[in-house]
């Protein structure tokens, strides 16, 4: 059973303030990663205009290290680090979709 102390609502309300912290950052996040998407479908187009492949790996390694640098501690490395290795995955298969759309080619 619940706790109904004032101390208990207190920490309730103070879990409902993080909570909305984070909706707010998520909102922001949201329209970020939107436009980074549409940057990388830009990228995609110039990289099939110069023969250039999808993947590249020094780009991803240049990326990485410089959101790395912006980590707090070992553990927040750690943690943007997996998301963003997700983010650039999810980048590529993007870029992949945006050729195949160019080239007139159905997306997978």
């Amino acid at each position: 059973m619940a706790d109904s102390s004032p101390n208990n609502h207190d920490h309730r309300r103070e879990l409902e303030e993080w909570r909305g912290r984070i909706d707010d950052i998520d909102r922001q996040l949201a329209t970020l990663l939107c436009q980074r998407l549409g940057f990388a479908g830009n990228i995609s187009a110039v990289k099939s205009r110069i023969g250039e492949t999808v993947l590249q790996p020094e780009r991803e390694k240049e990326v990485l290290g410089n959101v790395l640098a912006a980590a707090e501690s070992p553990s927040m490395a750690v943690a943007l680090e997996r998301i963003y290795n997700c983010i650039l995955n999810e980048s590529r298969q993007y870029q992949h979709q945006r050729q195949e759309e160019q080239q007139g080619q159905p997306s997978r």
